[in-house]
């Protein structure tokens, strides 16, 4: 008998090509729909709409852009335990990253020093600078949320400026910021937060930061 040729394969019907214009549409709408752009942070709306016009108003600025405002944010954390804990070197960066949202870098030493047993290039700390967005959302977590935590808060120093408009606050324990649990520290840890601003005096810098929301001390009364 005589084989029958296989049967020919059938062709599922084909969509119908898109136009130019409706595939640059989708491809359009598709994009808008994957960026979907997030909210200013909120000391940031703050500034523009409430703090910056009080500041022309009360210093008589020629121009908004002769207004201070905050440049950039430091956080420094010194590692003299890493001397004896080598963890240090692993945990401290680590929790100062989470803080800030941003990985930290360490800071070696310039110099040895035999008495402390420091040697030239030697990690002794982490520090991490925020500007633009995070510098912002930083403040405002820290104006809001962590300063309020700290244990017997009086308000900070109103004197802890640098002579610049620049002013710096000591934290003694990373536990204030809500990022972190008490079974996740390995141990407490202090750090050093510096707002460097474009104030041109202490008067300007001071009435800057009270305005975004610092909580100073009231005049004659400590931290």
């Amino acid at each position: 008998m005589k084989k029958r040729p296989p049967a020919p394969r059938r062709r599922k019907p084909s969509a119908a090509p898109r136009s130019g214009s409706a595939a640059r549409e989708a491809k359009t709408a598709a994009s808008a729909a994957a960026v979907v752009p997030a909210a200013p942070p909120r000391v940031l709306v703050r500034y523009r709409s409430e703090v910056r016009p009080a500041l022309i108003r009360e210093f008589e600025y020629p121009s908004v852009m002769a207004a201070p405002s905050v440049t950039k944010v430091v956080l420094n954390m010194g590692l003299g335990e890493a001397l004896t804990n080598a963890r240090a070197l692993e945990m401290a960066p680590m929790q100062l990253g989470l803080i800030a949202g941003q990985k930290p870098v360490l800071t070696k030493a310039r110099k040895s020093i035999a008495n402390f047993k420091l040697r030239e290039g030697m990690a002794i700390g982490a520090a991490v600078t925020l500007r633009g967005r995070r510098m912002w959302e930083f403040l405002d977590r820290f104006l809001s949320l962590a300063l309020p935590r700290i244990r017997d808060f009086r308000g900070v120093s109103r004197t802890a400026f640098d002579g610049q408009g620049n002013y710096s606050v000591g934290i003694r324990e990373q536990l204030i910021f809500p990022e972190f649990d008490y079974s996740d520290i390995d141990r407490i840890r202090g750090f050093q937060v510096t707002i460097a601003t474009s104030a041109r005096s202490d008067r300007e810098g001071f009435r800057l930061l009270e305005l975004l929301g610092m909580p100073f001390a009231h005049e004659g009364q400590g931290r």
